[in-house]
């Protein structure tokens, strides 16, 4: 029997490690071939390292090891050309592309006051112009064949997360990005969709926002508790919805903030 994503074609950034290994894994479970994109070295100004070459080589195992093709691309999300190019090589290996994953992402913390022009600049480039740029690479193999687009947000995409100014207006971004290409091509086929996790137990480990919600601002803390009682899910919860999202099971799903959240946005 085939898996719920059998014979599909999927773009993932940031799939080196955490969610986005995450998510190749679990498609690739299900019956997916991957084009896996990272940019596999670590970025001035984050507070915690990214992945390296071996990730990315890693993650690719892990879908071969399920019988499934993966394609690797060393690529920034934040350069178009750069983009273009591996989503093109990448599809034209695998014979076509039938979704894309915009995962890749990065948090700076501070306060209003401590926030630097060179972090806004990082974040969005990164969080919402790579997703634009992995959006507008994939698109040109989805128009008028069809095609899913999951563009991962967060929780922050939600509420007003304090302390990560940059973060939630760029996961905010994702969402009007999103909906405003739901509009556009549902007509011709593409679907649109955002997932919002709560925190996830990966390598992206702002440590710094801890010690500030534990210190001088811990009237702040309780906008970050889940309703349940969990401090953090594991990436394959998130990867499910992705999956959902991808499959022929959301034929007709398209503009929808998919929350995977533990009930963090009801508090």
């Amino acid at each position: 029997m085939g898996g719920r994503a059998d014979g599909k074609r999927v773009l993932i950034t940031g799939a080196a490690r955490g969610m986005g290994r995450s998510h190749a894994v679990r498609l690739a479970e299900e019956g997916a071939d991957l084009i896996l994109v990272d940019l596999c070295e670590s970025l001035p100004g984050l507070e915690y390292p990214l992945s390296g070459p071996d990730d990315l080589e890693e993650t690719a195992r892990l879908v071969r090891a399920r019988g499934r093709r993966a394609v690797t691309r060393v690529a920034d999300v934040r350069d178009a050309a750069a983009m273009a190019e591996a989503v093109n090589g990448g599809a034209a290996e695998l014979g076509g592309l039938d979704a894309s994953v915009a995962n890749a992402g990065v948090i700076t913390v501070g306060s209003w006051d401590a926030t630097t022009p060179e972090q806004w600049r990082l974040v969005t480039d990164v969080n919402l112009i790579g997703t634009w740029n992995t959006c507008a690479a994939a698109l040109p193999h989805l128009v008028d064949r069809g095609g899913s687009l999951v563009n991962i947000s967060s929780v922050a995409g939600i509420k007003g997360n304090p302390l990560t100014a940059p973060y939630t207006a760029s996961k905010h971004g994702v969402v009007g990005l999103t909906m405003s290409l739901a509009n556009e091509l549902a007509a011709r086929g593409v679907r649109a969709n955002t997932v919002h996790p709560t925190g996830v137990s990966t390598g992206m480990k702002p440590h710094s926002l801890h010690g500030i919600l534990n210190g001088d601002r811990s009237d702040l803390g309780p906008i970050y508790d889940n309703a349940m009682p969990v401090q953090v899910i594991d990436a394959r919860e998130v990867s499910n919805a992705v999956l959902f999202l991808i499959s022929d099971e959301a034929a007709h799903v398209t503009g929808l903030e998919f929350k995977v959240d533990a009930g963090v946005t009801i508090r």
